[in-house]
């Protein structure tokens, strides 16, 4: 159906010889990164090096990086998608997987490749305190042992992502405060739009003077895709951001679709693609074959209906070019009518999966809400996620029996049987799309509700049994007041995060725990030793249940809450509303008596502000007390590992 190419053809021919193939990372500081040319700041990258150069591997081959920490705080590695089939210590998520590599020290995470037959588009990111928000991101391609499945000329790699001037802590802070009791999330100073080819990133158009520290990549403007008449490409997108979504598309070419996040899918035509954070697409583009010699514009749009507001300095758009000529004028047709979101449920996988009968159902509504606290969280059935002390695979490998208990590993933990088929749906009660990601398996997509609550059946569908090959990926965009209904058969024993990807949310909450046969990764264990020793490097337990201790209900230490606010009459609020309407009371009394000619002595307006002054002076005092307690307790919730995931 497409052209062949030497480049198919050289891929089909190479010998498939299994190995390792051995990166050496180490996670260091750069300074002065300053990709959009608008603000320099300090980013996290590899070997001294921003952004962190793409991975190629082929999938006879495993992976094993050597990722040591450089910098100041505990670090991991999440190889987004792929899988870790019963190693779920080695899949990256602090705090459900490891402890984090203490600064200084030496992690060897083992991506076994060659057994997981996965192939397509990917992703390496930090899943720690925020660090991929800070730079610490870069894309991956897994090739086949065969011949890919569709042939082209040539591929390239385009990355996106948001882009903040402010570090991610910084940024934070700011989020969760009772400053912000909406939750209106960081906005983005910039979009960026940058390109690789293998596991180069390609450089900036002559005559452009881009920053020092980046100037081995091209950024927006500054970067160009080069094409040659009459020849196929596919494109690998990948959106690497940790917020917005992006809208793209190219002027003057036709795209189609053959890939999902690592699934192969039927060619599917399309004119504009959403892609929300961490979902990939590659899709297949036909260089132009005229005489016009024009160069085309590439658009990658931020999102703007995800920000509470859009600052008059933000420009959410970046714009790159398909290069014919260096010689040769740009055509950029500009803006569009209007946005098209694609229903992934309308594409195909390649390769047929049947769709086996559910067993069990797990409901998941999700809504964000002021809490008691006063800060705005999100919360899965009225409860908010919390990281455990214990990463919850330590805690499997080590409960006994005890391991099949939900309750030991925290709030918003679920255990599920080993080959259980099990349908997860989750209902989107907010007004925002939220991008979830499942580690360790891709999800049949069974049904979409596109309103949840709704009596009628062609908006809120019953499952539809019949399908012989739902759509499958690892990362779905969930509109604003619909449901997806995803299916997967617990065949990965181990603990498997399922979060939203827009990292804010997840900072807040948004997230559960799947416990997946523990008995059975018990019977399987092979975990290096030396990841309890780093986690008591940090201080931190690794046996027990959530809280460090061997039972089933002794959860004292796990940081839980903050909780949604006791609605209606109780004690305090009584209490409040009382002396609100005895003050009330006492002005309108002093206001009549002073209207009366009622007066005091100055001896009695010396003691009221003597009185004044003390009492601003005690809760000036209570209020350094506050802050030193809540001091405390950040330090406890990141120091011991009790803090929220990233």
């Amino acid at each position: 159906m497409w052209t062949s190419s030497a480049f198919a053809l050289l891929v089909a021919a190479a010998p498939a010889l299994a190995g390792v193939q051995e990166l050496w990372w180490n996670i260091t500081y750069v300074y002065n990164a300053n990709p959009d040319g608008l603000y320099p700041r300090r980013v996290i990258g590899i070997n001294g090096t921003w952004p962190p150069p793409p991975i190629v591997v082929n999938n006879t081959d495993s992976l094993l990086v050597h990722a040591t920490n450089s910098i100041d705080s505990p670090a991991t590695l999440h190889h987004h998608g792929m899988f870790f089939n019963s190693t779920s210590w080695m899949d990256g998520a602090m705090g459900v997987s490891q402890c984090g590599i203490p600064p200084g020290d030496t992690f060897h995470y083992n991506v076994p490749i060659n057994t997981s037959d996965q192939h397509g588009t990917y992703w390496v990111h930090a899943h720690s305190t925020g660090q991929y928000v800070d730079g610490l991101r870069s894309p991956v391609i897994l090739r086949p042992a065969g011949p890919e499945r569709y042939t082209y000329d040539e591929e390239f790699t385009i990355a996106m992502s948001d882009w903040y001037h402010d570090q991610h802590a910084t940024l934070l802070k700011q989020f969760i405060s009772i400053a912000n009791p909406g939750g209106g999330e960081p906005v983005p100073d910039a979009a960026l739009m940058y390109f690789a080819q293998g596991t180069q990133y390609l450089g900036p158009k002559e005559g452009t003077n881009p920053s020092p520290v980046t100037a081995a990549v091209g950024f927006n403007e500054n970067a160009t895709l080069p094409f040659e008449p009459g020849k196929t490409y596919r494109l690998r997108l990948a959106n690497i951001g940790a917020f917005a979504g992006f809208f793209f598309w190219i002027d003057g070419h036709d795209m189609t679709i053959i890939e999902a996040d690592g699934i192969d899918t039927e060619p599917y035509p399309i004119d504009m693609i959403n892609l929300g954070v961490a979902q990939r697409y590659s899709i297949l583009v036909k260089a132009r074959n005229d005489t016009s010699a024009k160069n085309w514009a590439i658009h990658a749009n931020m999102d703007t209906t995800m920000f509470d507001t859009v600052p008059d300095t933000l420009n959410p758009n970046a714009t790159s070019y398909i290069e014919y000529s260096s010689a040769a004028e740009t055509e950029d047709l500009g803006t569009v009518d209007a946005y098209e979101a694609l229903n992934d449920t309308l594409l195909t996988p390649a390769d047929v999966v049947a769709m086996p009968a559910a067993t069990r159902t797990i409901e998941l509504e999700f809504e964000f809400d002021t809490m008691d606290d006063g800060t705005n969280h999100a919360v899965i059935n009225g409860v908010t996620y919390n990281s455990p002390n214990v990463p919850a695979i330590m805690s499997a490998l080590t409960l006994g029996a005890n391991a099949t208990v939900a309750e030991a590993y925290g709030p918003q933990s679920f255990v599920v049987d080993h080959l259980d088929v099990v349908d997860i749906v989750v209902k989107n009660a907010d007004t925002g799309k939220h991008p979830f990601h499942l580690h360790g398996h891709t999800m049949q997509l069974v049904n979409f509700a596109a309103d949840y609550t709704s009596d009628d059946p062609s908006l809120n569908p019953p499952i539809n049994e019949s399908q012989a090959n739902p759509m499958r990926r690892d990362t779905v965009l969930i509109p604003a007041g619909s449901a997806y209904t995803f299916r997967i058969v617990a065949d990965n024993p181990g603990v498997w995060f399922f979060h939203c990807h827009i990292e804010w949310h997840l900072e807040v909450g948004l997230a559960i725990q799947l416990i997946e046969a523990p008995l059975v990764a018990q019977q399987r264990n092979n975990m290096p030793s030396y990841m309890n020793d780093q986690c008591a490097t940090l201080g931190l337990p690794f046996s027990g249940n959530a809280a460090g201790f061997a039972s089933t209900t002794d959860l004292d230490g796990l940081t839980v809450g903050p909780f949604l606010q006791n609605n209606g009459w109780h004690p305090r609020g009584i209490g409040a509303m009382f002396g609100c309407v005895l003050t009330a009371v006492l002005g309108m009394i002093t206001v009549t008596w002073y209207s009366l000619g009622g007066s005091i002595s100055e001896a009695e307006i010396e003691h009221e502000e003597r009185l004044r002054i003390e009492a601003k002076a005690e809760r000036g005092r209570f209020f350094g007390l506050a802050k030193k307690v809540r001091g405390l307790r950040k330090e406890g919730a990141h120091g011991d590992g009790a803090g929220t995931v990233l």
